[in-house]
């Protein structure tokens, strides 16, 4: 039974974080621009971890040295940069497909998002990192299912926000690796609370400067911005939190992974978008190649590389 608990809690993080897809393309509906929204999402985000940190973290609280400051300081900044620019790109993406009339962009920016759990093992392949089979098959089956996704009409078909959206599925590969390497020796609350802070402030001076945004702004998104940031953000990582600690690693990611799923969902039953057969096709085997990947039937025999 806690087995069954425990699968149950695994799937509440990509349930929100696909919806809040749906929140996305609603906030775009408003007006508000991206680094506005984001300035929002993120302040709401590292506030809703406040309660996160002091209820699941007071151990790690009393242990807690001013000499591990600095460093959670340092790579927490590291973190949030890059998740700065990774959610950056993906929100404006999304923004140029709403205003270009970009087809199903809520589905469709879930699906080329997950696909940063294939770019991970990529990047590390070209940093002398190990890799296998699965991988590459999943890599393959990714490529197809972008085509049918994205190229409907020839290479012209390919817009701006396509590539704002595959360029922001790499940089989440690339935020998953410095988390990877820098934040398993942090609480990872603090150093969640520490890279969302980062994403805030520079949100902010970035909003300030390009978008002027106004509290009017703010208010007409208030119900977007509050399930991205305390929903997507504080409940979702908190459930992840916990329901990491007892799962397989592997199905854990192919759970996640799933996000993807419920971003078409969303973007189907609350925003009524109506993919073709054709893109239908693509989104299945996008998660095929994403699950694959996450996979490792044939263990240490189909290592690739040194």
């Amino acid at each position: 039974m806690n087995r069954f608990k425990n699968t149950l809690l695994l799937f509440i993080p990509p349930v929100v974080w696909g919806f809040s897809f749906v929140a996305q393309t609603v906030a775009i509906g408003t007006n508000i621009g991206s680094m506005s929204f984001n300035m929002a999402k993120y302040i709401l985000g590292t506030l809703s971890l406040v309660p996160v940190l002091l209820i699941f973290d007071r151990k790690d609280n009393r242990e807690f040295k001013k000499t591990d400051f600095k460093p959670l300081l340092k790579y927490g900044c590291l973190a949030g940069a890059v998740l700065f620019t990774a959610a950056w790109t993906q929100q404006y993406g999304m923004e140029l497909g709403v205003k270009h009339d970009v087809p199903n962009i809520t589905g469709l920016a879930g699906f080329i998002t997950a696909i940063y759990i294939i770019f991970v093992p990529i990047i590390r392949f070209f940093g002398g990192k190990k890799t296998n089979i699965e991988t590459v098959f999943g890599v393959v089956l990714a490529i197809v299912g972008l085509y049918l996704l994205c190229v409907t009409d020839g290479i012209g078909s390919i817009t701006v926000s396509h590539l704002l959206l595959l360029t922001c599925a790499v940089l989440f590969a690339f935020h998953i690796i410095v988390i990877d390497k820098f934040a398993c020796n942090f609480s990872p609350i603090k150093f969640s609370m520490v890279q969302f802070a980062v994403v805030a402030i520079l949100s902010t001076v970035f909003a300030l400067i390009f978008e002027h945004p106004t509290l009017l702004q703010i208010k007409n998104a208030w119900l977007p911005l509050l399930y991205s940031g305390i929903g997507s953000v504080g409940i979702a990582y908190t459930f992840q939190t916990i329901s990491q600690k007892n799962a397989d690693p592997t199905f854990a990611g192919i759970v996640f992974s799933t996000e993807s799923v419920f971003s078409a969902l969303g973007g189907a039953i609350i925003l009524h978008e109506i993919m073709t057969a054709r893109g239908y096709l693509g989104c299945v085997i996008i998660f095929a190649g994403v699950v694959i990947s996450q996979l490792n039937i044939f263990k240490k025999k189909n290592r690739l590389a040194e």
